[in-house]
């Protein structure tokens, strides 16, 4: 017998019996109807259904005086923790932890869009737009699953609406400014050696970090080829935890061709490498994965010493899309080595960099179309003139 959702068998009797969940109490207690003793499994699934109708039809819901704390901590933490990977959950725990307490001496019932307003308004006085987006995003989320379990009426966030999207100014180097950067770089030094592979390796590639940190010599680096291919990344948390996840989209995977500098380099410091701390990641100079904090502190030593502006560690990848741009390179070249799922996230990204391609464009149209004008009277048009004007 195909079992229906709430419907039950009493195993000690065999009569049938529904359960009905109607949300949560005020203390964010399971609130659930129970009906027993039908005869069949049909009489308790058109009792069940007469029973959720009339109590749709005749119920007032209330929002829970459950504080929001409690709320936060026991049911939207955990939810949210098993619905991402473990890097994005540990990225972001902390902001909301910190912007959440604005609502913690509150109770759901007082979450309301004035108050949310006020709280927006308090962040933007700080932080900047896109940061303020992703922790509005996470306040709805919450107050989705309070809605959800019947905590809530409506999410007073959706209500509000997030802030105006501000298009940030991608930060980059240029070539002249990388220059100035990797000439300040002593490789006879194991560990500058090691900083300047980095650092190469994510300027000329455009590799996401985490990729980086996951490459390995033997899978994902042919010199024979000269190829590097990407198809995993990495959650690191320190030395003794890190582990390999799946790339960041399904576009992620992919091979990217090396130049003939970048496979010499690679090929100096495997050597030394292996002289020196045998590792099997690319980017290693102990025998473990490098992590952020290093390439943190590399650019801002070298940037210093070079004269020029300290960037990010992600503003290489930006760096070498600007690199691709400046020599000409179409979007979809670009798209495809970035390992963007679509083209118009990188003509949203980037499109702004291609100041003159209008430009050339009409310099590339000019003299394309041959054009030769006749001298030869056309005799049909000279006679239908004449006819037209003795008409």
């Amino acid at each position: 017998m195909p079992k229906i959702a709430n419907v039950y068998q009493d195993k000690r009797n065999g009569k049938w019996y529904f359960v009905a969940s109607l949300g949560y109490d005020e203390t964010g207690k399971r609130i659930q109807h129970w009906e027993r003793g039908f005869l069949s499994q049909k009489e308790a699934k058109k009792a069940y259904e007469e029973y959720m109708n009339n109590y749709s039809s005749t119920s007032v819901k209330k929002n829970s005086t459950m504080a929001f704390k409690e709320f936060y901590e026991t049911y939207f933490k955990p939810d949210y923790k098993r619905s991402v990977s473990a890097r994005t959950f540990e990225n972001r725990e902390s902001s909301m932890d910190l912007h959440f307490k604005f609502f913690y001496n509150k109770k759901l019932k007082d979450i309301s869009p004035p108050l949310i307003k006020q709280w927006q308004n308090k962040l933007s006085e700080k932080y900047s737009s896109a940061y303020i987006r992703n922790i509005h995003g996470l306040l709805q989320k919450n107050l989705d699953l309070a809605v959800k379990l019947s905590l809530l009426q409506t999410n007073g966030a959706k209500t509000v609406g997030n802030v105006k999207k501000v298009k940030k100014k991608v930060d980059f180097w240029t070539k002249e400014e990388f220059e100035k950067v990797i000439a300040t770089f002593n490789i006879s030094d194991f560990h500058q050696h090691f900083s300047f592979i980095m650092i190469w390796l994510l300027f000329m590639t455009g590799l996401r970090f985490g990729e980086a940190q996951a490459l390995e010599w033997d899978s994902d680096i042919d010199l024979e080829e000269k190829t590097l291919k990407v198809n995993k990344s990495m959650y690191y948390k320190n030395a003794n935890e890190f582990y390999i996840t799946e790339p960041k989209t399904k576009a992620s995977n992919r091979v990217i061709a090396l130049d003939d500098d970048t496979i010499d380099f690679l090929k100096k410091w495997r050597e030394r490498q292996l002289h020196v701390f045998p590792s099997k990641y690319v980017l290693s100079y102990n025998g473990f994965p490098t992590n952020k904090s290093a390439t943190f502190h590399i650019l801002e030593q070298h940037s210093k010493l070079a004269g020029v502006h300290k960037i990010r560690t992600h503003a290489l990848r930006h760096s070498h899309a600007s690199l691709l741009i400046s020599l000409g390179e179409n979007a979809l070249v670009i798209r495809d080595r970035l390992g963007h799922e679509d083209i118009q996230t990188t003509l949203g990204t980037y499109g702004h960099l291609y100041p003159n391609m209008n430009r050339e464009v009409a310099n590339r149209l000019k003299n394309i179309i041959k054009v030769e004008h006749t001298t030869k009277p056309n005799r049909k048009m000279i006679s239908n003139q004449y006819i037209n004007r003795n008409i």
